[in-house]
């Protein structure tokens, strides 16, 4: 048993994200249909990437321009260039996707997460698709308790005991997660762990559904085809 297989542990697929990434956001949809297809439950996680790390940190003001930064000229090309990829494919099915006004701490968001998946799948699935368009939108605050707190509710999800949660066991099991991930080499999201592998991309989603499958026939290429743009 390899590092990718243990910290999988008993789930078939286990699928990393987060909140603040707009590749996560984009690949949301054609992961669970690639999912359904294979019949295979997801074990979503939350990874809280840390972004100043290896691209430095901006904040724009209201109106997109930059107020401070601590970018370099490659820096800030690389993050122009993943907005206008992930846009391009957001558009393909018509969601916004707006770029931050900074780098979010979305640790809170990954231990709401973590709280509403308590609750099963179907609450998960209301709250990251609710918590996903209005971040984008620009138009939820991952930073603030009340408004996750709020955004729970308004999903359905019972909140009685959320904010001693977040403050105490949510924040060590969303910490020792990523600890453990960080660890294992998880270092950007999406990312795929299933078997003793894994992938980071969507445009893995034919291969890993491969490899639910049984490896059956050749390996397919890189791309989407068959879940979505």
């Amino acid at each position: 048993m390899n590092r990718f297989s243990r910290l999988r542990g008993d789930a078939a697929l286990a699928v990393y994200i987060d909140l603040k990434s707009p590749y996560a956001f984009i690949a949301i949809e054609p992961t669970r249909a690639m999912a359904a297809a294979a019949d295979v439950s997801i074990d979503w996680r939350p990874f809280t990437l840390d972004i100043p790390s290896y691209l430095g940190s901006a904040r724009l003001d209201k109106k997109g321009k930059v107020e401070s930064s601590k970018r370099s000229s490659g820096q800030w090309s690389s993050v122009r260039h993943a907005y206008r990829d992930a846009r391009r494919y957001a558009k393909l099915r018509d969601k916004t996707l707006r770029g931050t006004e900074k780098i979010w701490d979305s640790s809170l968001a990954g231990i709401a997460m973590l709280w509403a998946k308590q609750q099963g799948g179907e609450c998960f699935d209301r709250f990251v698709d609710e918590a996903y368009e209005r971040f984008w939108r620009r138009d939820l605050d991952i930073e603030e308790l009340d408004v996750l707190e709020d955004t729970l509710v308004g999903i359905g999800a019972d909140v009685g005991g959320f904010r001693a949660y977040a403050q105490g066991a949510g924040r060590d099991a969303h910490d020792q997660l990523n600890e453990a991930a960080f660890d294992a080499g998880v270092f950007g999201v999406p990312s795929y762990l299933l078997a003793d592998e894994m992938w980071f991309g969507r445009e893995h989603l034919p291969r890993v559904a491969w490899l639910l499958g049984g490896s059956v026939g050749p390996a397919p290429d890189v791309a989407n085809q068959g879940f979505g743009p």
